[in-house]
């Protein structure tokens, strides 16, 4: 859908909608019958058909004669229509599932009143009415479970259309592409100088797939352009809850609030400055562990760098009314994204890597603003133990995946819990380097002396009866025991 469409670019639109053929699957023409149920049961539909025939939006238009489109005007005024006390739109967005971005547009063509009722799309999944999905099939609006071959074909659609290669605005002029879009941070993030004039730097955009030229000559910004190259997401209203939030606490809790800022840059354009934020928030001069003796800031800045980066790559887009968020209390660290991850919580530091949005996981990487594949959790892991600070935490919802960054404790202050994260952890962390826990090498995580090796010996015990890390060979003597992840051996 559009940023904004202005009354002139409104009545081009209704021009090129009257010239299409009566029976069009993705546009529907009516006088003044608009009935909520009706109109809940056809965004439905034209949403589905929308995607099936390859289009970014469907249109539901009232003050068009439906069979020679002839302009009527209409009384429809969906501002002031309710359903029982509840406004119009409010009642449709709540009984949609998924809740897809849909607008009513009212302006005056010929001297009379029409409303447009834009509707972005399916995508991901097919929208329900009322728990009820629809198809149109011609003219007509059906029930997409009678039309199993429909089904199929609108489900290969979402199969094989990344959200990045879905469309944030449509139909743009080059000046409003550039006006949208930080496109001096582009070349320079990328170290290339910046090309002579507009079509040139349009072009480049367009070369990496963050526009794309359409029929009619002009541009649509893909939101992989969006999310990268925004100067404001508010500006992309499906895109606006993706904004980065970061909100510092007064303790261990969120009764008190400190500081609370919105993020609303692109993610390539802000990410380096999202960092300072969250660093300058961070307490100094802090002695983290006597290993190291120096003072250190809280949390290792590679890492915070890795997991926001890793947040912002592996959430899921699809996911309305939520977005990335970065929480500090007193002792911790959390960073949400929307989605569940691809990969178990507990192979994350193994696991071969899944993207879900790989184009902007490509981008990102060529930037230098994440590691390579695969090798983000490994460096968070290395950096804690480096630091000395308890093990990160990995977890996840049904619609979410959130890590945490822990302040530093004693080894007196951990609990079960902790010791057994650390030893998995440090495991995990062998395995990557193609090497074995041992009790020397946890004591070196931890920062404990050799005389006090029975202590680590336990804290291997705890891990073992957990489940967390099992003897790479049982019939090894104690001296020369090595451990592995549960998964590890076969």
């Amino acid at each position: 859908m559009t940023t904004q469409r202005s009354d002139a670019n409104l009545k081009g639109v209704l021009h090129e909608l009257r010239q299409l053929p009566a029976e069009t699957e993705w546009v529907e023409f009516k006088h003044n019958k608009a009935l909520p149920v009706d109109i809940g049961e056809y965004i439905s539909g034209l949403s589905n058909s929308a995607a099936l025939e390859g289009q970014v939006s469907a249109w539901m238009v009232w003050g068009v004669e439906d069979g020679n489109h002839d302009i009527l005007g209409t009384g429809f005024k969906p501002s002031l229509t309710k359903v029982g006390e509840e406004e119009l739109e409010n009642w449709l967005l709540r009984s949609l599932s998924p809740k897809i971005d849909f607008r009513f547009h009212s302006f005056i063509d010929d001297d009379k009143p029409i409303v447009a009722l834009e509707i972005a799309a399916a995508y991901k999944h097919p929208v329900q009415f009322q728990g009820i999905e629809y198809i149109r099939v011609g003219s007509y609006k059906k029930k997409l479970k009678d039309f199993p071959d429909k089904e199929k074909a609108l489900w290969r659609v979402f199969d094989n259309t990344p959200f990045e290669r879905e469309i944030a605005a449509e139909d743009v002029a080059i000046d409003e592409v550039l006006r949208l879009l930080d496109y001096p941070a582009y070349f320079d993030l990328l170290g290339l100088n910046l090309p002579d004039g507009k079509t040139a730097i349009v072009e480049a955009l367009e070369a990496d797939d963050m526009v794309v030229r359409n029929d009619a000559g002009r541009w649509n910004i893909t939101n992989l352009g969006a999310v990268l190259f925004a100067k404001q997401l508010s500006d992309f209203p499906h895109l606006r809850r993706k904004a980065t939030r970061v909100i510092q606490y007064d303790g261990r809790n969120k009764i008190k609030t400190l500081k609370e800022q919105l993020g609303n840059k692109g993610y390539a354009v802000g990410f380096e400055g999202l960092v300072r934020y969250i660093n300058s928030l961070l307490p100094s001069n802090e002695v983290i562990g006597e290993a190291l003796r120096k003072t250190v800031p809280m949390f290792p800045e590679l890492a915070i760098r890795e997991l926001v980066a890793n947040a912002m790559i592996h959430q899921d887009f699809h996911l309305r009314g939520t977005g990335l968020t970065i929480e500090l209390y007193d002792d911790r660290l959390e960073i949400t994204n929307p989605g569940k991850p691809l990969v178990d919580v507990d192979r994350l530091l193994n696991s071969p890597p899944k993207s879900r949005n790989e184009a902007l996981a490509s981008f990102m990487r060529r930037i230098g603003v994440c590691e390579e594949r695969g090798s983000g959790v490994d460096k968070v892991v290395f950096e804690t133990e480096l630091y000395q600070l308890p093990a990160p935490l990995f977890e996840a919802g049904e619609e979410y995946t959130q890590a945490v960054l822990f302040a530093h404790k004693s080894l007196n202050e951990m609990d079960k819990a902790d010791r057994v994260r650390a030893c998995y952890l440090h495991a995990c962390l062998k395995v990557a380097e193609r090497d074995y826990m041992t009790n020397a090498s946890l004591r070196k995580r931890f920062g404990v002396e050799g005389k006090n090796s029975a202590t680590v010996s336990r804290f291997i015990k705890e891990a073992v009866a957990d489940g967390a890390v099992q003897p790479y060979d049982e019939d090894a003597s104690r001296k020369y025991m090595k451990y592995v992840p549960f998964w590890a051996k076969a």
